[in-house]
């Protein structure tokens, strides 16, 4: 299942298409800082297939692949859905004859993103939405039984285009927003835990400036479960900065396999 042209015109007003494109240019500018990471992502995943067995995994935020062990998960399970709100070009042709990878485009949300743009894409800077109290934060729901499901490193980052709109249509707060992400990130949660699931995300992001001075901003605003298998690492996300970025950035991740 693939998204409807409309759908896909609204993604792009909104900068999703720069967004995931970022994404693949930061991992190649890191010249191999995100490796350790990458291994980490992909040795969790291959633990949770054999504590689980599962027949089935879908992952959730599957994006460019790198930190999925595909190969190992199609000998290890019968079949694998990647689900993202648009794939990248690439992923269907890594998976193309492939009979048991499913690709389906979602957004796991549960439809946030057109729930924000309906109401309040289409407004002007002087027609602002008053309050972003009307808007509704849905469940997601998939189509068949998920089997055992992977979050991929995005509960955090599903807030990233809800906010960036909402913050340049709308009067609304930051402490508002903050309450909104917290809600997004509940959602997510609360839907990983009636499965079988693994949890990978970041938790916060440590800033490190030219002079040496660190700060870190908390990027998972809600409590996290506990499993059977769980981890800590750092992800050199941003080591090696642009110019004009006077500061390069780690991550803090969370790791866990219930």
């Amino acid at each position: 299942m693939t998204q409807s042209t409309s759908y896909r015109r609204i993604l792009h007003k909104m900068g999703y298409y720069d967004y995931q494109h970022g994404l693949i240019c930061r991992h190649l500018k890191q010249q191999g800082g995100w490796n350790s990471h990458l291994e980490r992502c992909r040795s969790l995943i291959l633990k949770a297939l054999d504590i689980h067995k599962p027949d089935r995994v879908t992952v959730l935020g599957s994006g460019w692949l790198l930190e999925l062990p595909l190969a190992e998960m199609i000998e290890r399970t019968g079949k694998v859905v990647l689900i993202d709100i648009i794939h990248p070009p690439g992923v269907y042709s890594q998976t193309a004859g492939m009979d048991r990878i499913s690709v389906v485009e979602q957004d796991v949300t549960g439809g946030l993103i057109e729930e924000v743009w309906e109401k309040a894409g289409k407004r002007t800077f002087l027609n602002r939405l008053p309050s972003i109290s009307q808007i509704i934060i849905p469940e997601y729901q998939p189509d068949e039984d998920p089997g055992m499901v992977i979050s991929l490193n995005i509960l955090t980052q599903l807030e990233f285009l809800p906010l960036k709109l909402l913050r340049a249509k709308t009067k609304t707060t930051e402490s508002e927003l903050l309450r909104l992400r917290e809600e997004i990130q509940n959602n997510h949660i609360r839907f990983l835990m009636k499965h079988r699931s693994v949890l990978i995300t970041d938790v916060a992001e440590i800033f490190t400036e030219d002079s040496g001075k660190t700060t870190e901003e908390k990027t998972a605003l809600v409590q996290l479960p506990s499993g059977k298998v769980s981890e800590e690492w750092i992800w050199d996300f941003d080591l090696i900065s642009s110019d004009y970025n006077k500061k390069r950035s780690v991550l803090k991740v969370y790791a866990v396999i219930f």
